[in-house]
């Protein structure tokens, strides 16, 4: 007995009187219980159980790393070293890579071909990939991403050796570049109508260097729109894995009219400030598969994306059939999944589950706007963590960002079938902003057992123009999301999730 009041004085702050933390714990834990018991939530398997890890990812965690086809070993294997490369952090590669992958095209029909990356930091310009290709960057090995600050000032406003980033066309779907019109500069790595190409490694690390662009953006001094670390182009059956990218100028990852793409297993970071440094944006592409990464980053930790306005429209590429699954990690100023708002070409069967997004200022936004036209349908989140996160839950609308005049005020989205189910989110501080647009369908907005804690009192859910219904939700949701016409519909979708792994 007296060691069991030794514990119990222990836990009570060594006095007869509680101490504010064990208080504070008590407490959390019967409004908890309250809750459980009240509204018949049931919480996702890492909030009330200590058997999945912190990330919760379990012994058996589902998979759609199957979405990439393995190849064969390549026949040919050479590193960077074999082509006169040297990696001393000053010597320029940008020649070096582009004479490497240059050979080894020509085995791209006789086995393929794989170029290593050794220890060191292996400073380039921008260069392509070839098909049945390996880049593979050994531990110890970073990619860093050319900064000539000698190279002769363009017009006085861009200090860059544009043989380095050259600029190229501008996306169909997008019309322009996304931030200035014309063209764009290239990514740093880059493909066009590839088949069979694997960017792995040891966890080595493809860094862009991209302070030079963000001051460029921050001064107001950029010409073109800042390349992407990677981006691929037109390509099917891509890995990209086991690797470390940072400091991107632009969007980080950003496969474009592409199939069967898996990504998984990267660290994605950039300072929090860096503008527009989203981590991973699908775009107008199919058979997506997002797993096992961390992301830190200025902007969206993950974006859904599917062309801009009439550009979209007219080129009607969607993208659907993506999953992403066991992502974490920060963005002060975005979300931790977005969908859209470049979404004019489509967005359908997207699964979002196990997501885990701390300090940031959404967890998951689907974003829209007057002219992006387009649809938003069948879209799963499920199973969802959020500690400190602004708003859990956005719908938003009006940015009022078209790249021209020629938009169609009167192109306005469909949404339909949003089922998100089984959410915590921790010391919330707003409650749900679901804004859709007059005489725009937002229908099905399907949610059950999504608890909100932190909320003032009088936080309140504001929705309009949306409908669909709710089921052991805290706080209470709005009136358009209590609709009995919608009930058995959500309710049926929402038992019977099914998800294609294959």
């Amino acid at each position: 007995m007296d060691s069991e009041k030794s514990w119990f004085g222990a836990a009570m702050g060594g006095s007869t009187r509680p101490s504010w933390a064990f208080l504070l714990l008590l407490f959390t834990v019967i409004a908890l219980s309250f809750l459980q018991i009240r509204t018949k939530t049931v919480f996702p398997s890492w909030v009330v159980s200590g058997v999945v890890g912190e990330t919760g990812i379990s012994e058996e965690a589902p998979t759609c790393a199957g979405f990439f086809r393995a190849a064969p070993p390549r026949k040919v294997v050479m590193s960077i070293k074999d082509f006169g490369g040297v990696g001393d952090g000053v010597t320029s590669n940008t020649e070096t890579f582009r004479r490497a992958i240059r050979y080894m095209q020509s085995f791209g029909n006789k086995g393929g071909a794989q170029l290593n990356v050794p220890r060191g930091r292996w400073v380039t310009g921008s260069f392509n990939l070839t098909s049945n290709f390996t880049l593979f960057l050994e531990e110890g090995a970073v990619i860093l991403g050319s900064q000539d600050h000698n190279a002769v000032v363009i017009e006085s406003v861009e200090p860059m050796d544009l043989k380095d980033w050259p600029i190229i066309e501008p996306l169909p779907s997008y019309g322009r570049g996304r931030e200035r019109l014309g063209g764009r500069h290239i990514s740093l790595i880059h493909g066009d109508a590839l088949t069979n190409v694997v960017i792995t490694g040891e966890n080595g690390t493809i860094d862009g260097q991209g302070k030079m662009w963000w001051e460029l953006w921050w001064n107001k001094t950029l010409e073109h729109t800042r390349g992407h670390l990677l981006e691929l182009k037109n390509s099917h059956n891509i890995l990209i894995s086991n690797l470390t990218f940072m400091n991107s100028p632009f969007w980080t990852i950003h496969p474009v009219y592409c199939s069967n793409v898996v990504i998984k297993d990267l660290t994605i970071l950039a300072p929090l400030n860096a503008p527009n440094t989203d981590g991973i944006d699908p775009d107008s592409s199919t058979s997506i598969c997002i797993e096992d990464c961390y992301i830190e980053s200025g902007d969206d930790l993950v974006a859904v994306k599917s062309g801009w306005d009439q550009y979209g429209i007219a080129m009607a590429r969607p993208s659907s059939n993506i999953i992403v699954r066991r992502v974490s990690g920060t963005t002060p100023t975005c979300s931790g999944v977005g969908i859209g708002s470049e979404m004019s070409g489509g967005i359908s069967n997207v699964t979002v589950e196990d997501l885990h997004i701390r300090d940031s200022a959404a967890g998951v936004r689907i974003k829209t706007d007057e002219g992006r036209g387009g649809y938003v349908v069948n879209i799963t989140i499920n199973n969802i963590r959020m500690e400190r996160v602004k708003m859990p839950i956005r719908f938003s609308r009006g940015s009022n960002d078209h790249p021209d005049d020629g938009w169609n005020p009167k192109a306005v989205p469909k949404i339909k079938g949003i089922f998100i189910s089984n959410v915590v989110s921790l010391n919330s501080t707003k409650a749900p902003h679901l804004e859709g647009i007059e005489g725009a369908p937002y229908e099905g907005i399907c949610m059950k057992n999504v608890t909100l804690l932190g909320l003032a009192p009088t936080a309140k859910w504001q929705c309009e123009f949306v409908s669909g219904f709710t089921d052991a939700v805290f706080p209470v949701s709005c009136p358009q999301l209590q609709s009995n016409v919608s009930s058995s519909w959500c309710l049926d979708h929402l038992e019977h999730l099914q998800i294609d792994y294959s």
